[in-house]
């Protein structure tokens, strides 16, 4: 691990999110994001990509730059530090790619960077995909091994999943943590199939909605939360002419409704869910277009 300056901060909740296998609809990460944009919070230390991936499985990417130049980005496992402000605790933000190699060294790595700044927590941020819908409540699941938080989350109905199988290098992380006895805590959000791998703000939002309760951060959230609303409202714009997926929509908000909430949804296995059809070209082409209009 590269750092620049070890920042002296007051026993920080390390927060973590991993694009890839972890982050559908890239929520996690966006939640994160929000959160060094929110705090402020500046890049002191990053991990060496050369480490960690096979690069013909997670290749670096070239852009165009000032319309000619070209540049050249690795992947990147970057960290950020909040000092804290008034009621808010201080921080760690990971923005972090899953690797494909050295999990074991590689969260070796963070849980040794936890543990030199004194951390309180480590806190991982998941989403996955299943037969959620976008016009109800996000569902969440999570857990804590710190009791204050685990009640908190329960308070929510925010339960742990009950899954087994297959894991990301979260479920890794988190072993490191508890092999290195630092308290731990995630909240894994639930995005609709039929959105495929469209950016879903509104899980996003209720991540840190939860994840802002439980850990008592103190967050303004009025922003993400008027971008969740409109994501909404756009995604209904775009199914509103296909009736196929209006007739699913409405049988996945039944049975949200029957459950009484969606505590299960969050926890259906990828495998058993049907295919998502032209609903999302539909999606990401009226966002697109949204995006592309002038404003005024």
């Amino acid at each position: 691990m590269e750092i620049e300056q070890l920042p002296e901060l007051d026993r920080p909740n390390v927060i973590a999110a991993f694009s890839g296998w972890n982050d559908a609809g890239q929520s996690a990460t966006t939640a994160v994001r929000y959160l060094i944009d929110s705090w402020k919070a500046h890049s002191f230390a990053h991990l060496d990509a050369e480490e960690y991936y096979s690069f013909t499985d997670t290749r670096p990417t070239i852009r165009i730059v000032n319309g000619a130049e070209r540049e050249l980005a690795w992947p990147k496992n970057e960290f950020y530090a909040f000092a804290g402000s008034g009621s808010s605790p201080a921080a760690v933000l990971m923005l972090g790619v899953e690797p494909n190699l050295k999990w074991r060294s590689y969260c070796g790595e963070i849980v040794r960077l936890a543990r030199s700044l004194g951390a309180r927590r480590l806190v991982t941020l998941g989403s996955l995909v299943t037969d959620a819908v976008h016009t109800r409540p996000v569902p969440l699941t999570g857990f804590s091994t710190d009791t204050g938080v685990q009640s908190k989350l329960a308070s929510r109905n925010i339960g742990r999943s009950s899954y087994e199988g297959p894991t990301g290098i979260v479920g890794v992380l988190h072993d490191a943590a508890r092999r290195a006895e630092i308290p731990t805590a995630s909240v894994w959000a639930a995005t609709p199939y039929y959105l495929g791998s469209t950016p879903n703000p509104k899980t996003a939002f209720g991540i840190l909605d939860a994840l802002d309760e439980a850990l008592e951060l103190h967050l303004n959230l009025s922003e993400l939360r008027i971008v969740a609303e409109e994501f909404e409202r756009q995604v209904s714009l775009a199914v509103r002419d296909n009736s196929e997926i209006q007739q699913q929509i409405r049988a996945l908000e039944e049975r949200y409704d029957a459950q009484g909430g969606g505590a299960q949804l969050a926890q259906q296995p990828q495998a058993e869910l049907p295919e998502a059809g032209s609903i999302i070209a539909d999606i990401e082409t009226l966002l697109r277009e949204q995006r592309d209009e002038p404003d005024g």
